[in-house]
């Protein structure tokens, strides 16, 4: 018998049907081992000895894994193409070797770029050994990221009260969204103008000419800077006639994009689809695994992590032979397109992202998916055919107009599409949405005199750069050769989920929070957020894998300067660490006035001066003069409360009490407040804004609901406790007797009715109840010989181990819990109990107790030997 190993179960089932009753093929779920969330899974100090831990799941696959390959003859991993897949089969290998399951079994691995019948059993006819480069690769990766993460984030804990965690590629990457809010915040926008003319020729048909030049000298952007200048230049365009001189006409040719890769199909479904990263990656896996087409299950798509821009003859052919039969064979080029790669650092191993059957339309498999599958499924369609097809032509058209004394020449453009070759089946979408066609112009003449309409002067502002998006960002971190595209939606997910960033109209808008651990880091760990820096880290990764780079000594170059800079930065006092941000952050936090006054002066109080504060809620900006000054704002720019500044912005009056209703900015953010405290520690009403709301837009009747919270839901039909929802710290919930239900918005708070409300604290409830205490029992052992208390096999964090009353004890590496046995068990209780006994005789003196823990050992020892 022959077993296979894969990833997924769907992907399991689909391959046993390709290879029939003699494999046996079996999933493992992903990654069967990972490194436990503590300090120590990785040591430096044992040439970079790393301890793997089994989850509870796993260990049941595993064991059904090893059950199954001890009784067959050959063994083939076949887990995804790409570094993490040859991860898994090597996981897996070491695990099945610790089980003493490979005896006799000859093991290979195999893999493939598609879930195509035609591909499964080429690759079972070539399979190959463990790639070692890979899984070195693998490994150096994932020991960089543990031993950042966890040497790093102790140190935030300690020094930037708030901040949650730090990571290789996380930091680098909240470094580009927080450099890009700097640029953002210290751009000051330059006042230009343009003059339009709206002309007539002989053909009637109307267009738009520019002014290009004046008195003979090309107008520069900035030259019209003002309405006068701009003003007279319009008039000088009004000395008609305006006469064409100049009529020039080019040929010009656009080519169609390469396939995709992981990082391009993540840009186009951002800015086509607005799917974020994550989820195009999910619904791409879908595609990936397969669909039941005619009766059978097959993959849709090749393998969607990958660097490749290349397509496998076979593909090729077959994607030439739709283009010609569905659009002819003028859209056909004479050879084949051929790609490379423009990414730093790419790697080409694979083949692009493109369908398995490019004969396959859209249209054809659509009863088989749902609608996001749909959607994706036609952009890579489209995108591969497209990619293989003739270029569009163009004419790019300009006509150069003169006013009756040459001193105003006026320019229109224009283009005409004359073949749209790849254009009539894809277009690459943009970030700004710009149209990218000038307009089309009639046809003049050199000669032909116009007829002006109108002259019209216009004034623009120039932007600042815009904040990211999730395609240019991804787009930006692959350009720099920041990560590793596979890796993108998962870090990007983490900086929304440790509240580093949050989305404003799919754009990504630092935290103040972020803000300040990038300013940390930059200051104190300035080489480790360096984008070169980290680019060159993924090349030595990328070297290792080729082979060319031994993957300890990256480690220890790397470690041998990390880890005494983390101890440095550990002994510095937090107030010199704020005193250093307070200086490093001034140009943020305290931008010199126009006016050229003192922007650290309190506006509260004589002779206070403002600087950074911390806070177990994080950092702010303080009166130095605290408490008798108790003046505060938020760290970092007030974006978000303009037009709630130092002066509270009035909103009306409370109808009920007459109150005076504000917006303020205090140390936690803009809030509202109802009146003014009468006398001195008194406490006016005061609601926080959420973030979902944006302050520059409240209303008074949002405040007023604010205000009034929290707002009695009803009465739980069970207890005959009432329901209430409200905003906390943690953001909008529903409470009831203790549970706290998450509700999606700030807008639900005020809407959520009892039988939403009940269903949500139920759903919480049930939650909790899982998680709290129990145990998963995997063997019951039988009773304890000295009280009759079960003892047995459970399911922990780190693993299995036995059980008695309140002693733990840890199975023998490669024990079986299956086959753990009471005799066995009561052993490892014992020499547990025995080690434990010594330490709660904390009185005892110091001999005693060492004689005591001296004859204790021996017998522990022999008891275990026995």
């Amino acid at each position: 018998m022959n077993v296979v190993i894969v990833e997924s179960p769907a992907k399991a089932k689909t391959i046993n049907k390709y290879l029939g009753k003699d494999y046996k093929v079996l999933a493992s779920f992903g990654h069967v081992r990972d490194l436990p969330a503590k300090d120590g899974s990785v040591k430096p100090d044992e040439d970079f000895a790393m301890d793997w831990v089994v989850d509870r799941d796993s260990n049941k696959r595993l064991t059904e894994i090893a059950k199954a390959v001890k009784e067959a003859d050959r063994l083939y991993l076949a887990t995804d193409p790409d570094r993490e897949g040859e991860a898994i089969s090597w996981h897996v290998l070491e695990v099945l070797a610790a089980k003493k399951a490979l005896k006799d079994v000859d093991v290979k691995r195999v893999v493939f770029n598609e879930i195509t019948k035609s591909a499964i059993l080429k690759a079972m006819a070539e399979p190959r050994e463990l790639d070692e480069e890979l899984v070195k690769a693998y490994l150096a990766r994932r020991a960089l990221d543990y031993l950042v993460g966890f040497t790093l984030s102790p140190v935030l804990w300690r020094k930037l009260p708030g901040a949650r965690s730090a990571g290789r590629v996380q930091s680098v990457a909240l470094r580009l969204v927080c450099d890009r809010e700097s640029e953002i915040e210290q751009f000051v926008a330059q006042e230009y103008w343009t003059v339009e003319a709206a002309l007539n020729g002989d053909a009637k048909k109307g267009f738009i000419g520019r002014l290009f030049a004046t008195h003979g000298k090309k107008l520069d952007k900035y030259d019209l800077n003002n309405e006068e200048k701009a003003t007279t230049a319009a008039k000088l365009v009004e000395n008609t006639p305006l006469t064409v001189r100049g009529v020039e006409r080019k040929p010009a040719r656009r080519h169609p994009q390469p396939p995709f890769t992981t990082s391009t199909l993540q840009q186009e479904a951002a800015r086509k689809l607005g799917f974020a990263a994550n989820h195009t990656m999910r619904v791409a896996q879908s595609l990936y695994e397969g669909k039941t087409i005619d009766g059978e299950v097959t993959g849709l798509i090749t393998y969607m992590r990958t660097d490749g821009v290349t397509i496998a003859q076979e593909a090729l052919h077959a994607t030439r032979g739709v283009i010609e039969n569905r659009y002819g064979a003028k859209y056909l080029p004479d050879a084949p397109r051929v790609y490379k790669t423009k990414a730093k650092n790419a790697q080409e191993a694979h083949e692009a992202i493109r369908p398995t059957a490019p004969s396959r339309t859209p249209a054809e498999v659509a009863h088989a998916l749902d609608a996001d599958e749909k959607k994706l499924y036609e952009l890579i369609w489209r995108r591969t055919i497209a990619s293989q097809m003739e270029s569009a032509q163009m004419e790019r058209t300009t006509v150069t107009i003169l006013n009756a004394d040459n001193s105003a020449e006026v320019r229109a453009t224009g283009t005409v599409v004359q073949f749209d070759g790849f254009l009539s089946v894809y277009q690459e979408g943009r970030d700004d949405e710009a149209d990218e066609e000038d307009a089309r112009l009639p046809m003049m003449k050199e000669g032909e005199v116009l007829t002006l309409e109108a002259v019209t002067p216009k004034q623009h502002f120039t932007d600042a750069p815009p904040r990211f998006t999730e395609a240019s960002l991804v787009k930006r971190m692959e350009e720099l050769g920041i990560g590793r595209p596979s890796t993108y939606a998962s870090v990007l997910s983490v900086l929304r989920d440790r509240a580093y960033v949050h989305m404003d109209r799919n754009r990504f808008v630092p935290e103040d929070k972020g803000r300040l651990v990038t300013a940390f880091l930059e200051k104190f760990f300035p080489r480790y957020v360096e984008y070169d820096f980290t680019a060159d880290l993924e090349s030595q990764l990328d070297e290792i894998s080729a082979g060319q780079e031994d993957w300890k000594k990256v480690l220890r170059e790397f470690w041998d300067a990390f880890k005494p800079k983390t101890e440095e930065i550990i002994a510095v006092r937090n107030a010199v660490v704020i005193d250093a941000l307070d200086e490093f952050l001034e140009p943020m936090l305290f931008p010199k006035p126009a006016d050229g006054s003192d922007p650290r002066k309190c506006p509260s109080c004589a002779d206070g001066r403002l600087g950074l504060k911390t806070s177990r809620y994080g950092a702010f900006v303080g009166c130095s003069n605290y408490p008798e000054c108790s003046y505060t704002r938020p760290f970092g720019s007030n974006d978000n409360a303009e037009g709630a500044g130092d002066e509270p912005a009035t909103l009306g009056e409370d109808p009920e009490t007459g109150e005076e209703i504000t917006i303020r900015v205090g140390r936690f953010g803009p809030y509202i407040q109802a009146g003014e405290p009468k006398e001195k520690g008194e406490k006016p009403r005061r609601a926080s804004i959420p973030k979902d709301i944006n302050a520059k837009e409240v209303t008074l009747e949002q405040a007023l609901q604010l205000l009034s919270l929290p707002r009695t839901v009803g009465t739980h039909p069970e207890t005959g406790k009432p329901i209430t929802a409200s905003i906390g710290r943690y953001g909008p919930y529903v409470a009831h007797d203790g549970i706290y239900g998450r509700l999606s918005s700030t807008e639900e708070v005020f809407s959520v009715g009892i039988n939403r409300a009940v269903t949500i604290l139920a759903e919480t409830a049930a939650k909790k109840a899982g998680g709290r205490g129990t145990k998963t029992v995997l063997k019951e052992l039988g009773a304890h010989p000295d009280d009759e208390a079960p003892v047995r096999v459970l399911d922990g964090r780190y693993g299995p181990y036995v059980n008695h009353g309140k002693i733990n004890a840890t199975l023998p590496k490669g024990t079986e819990p299956e086959s753990v046995t009471l005799e066995q068990a009561l052993e490892w209780i014992a020499a547990k109990s025995d080690k434990k006994k010594p330490a709660r005789k904390k009185a005892a003196p110091k001999k005693a107790t060492a004689k005591k823990a001296t004859a204790k050992k021996p017998a522990a020892k022999a008891k275990k030997a026995s």
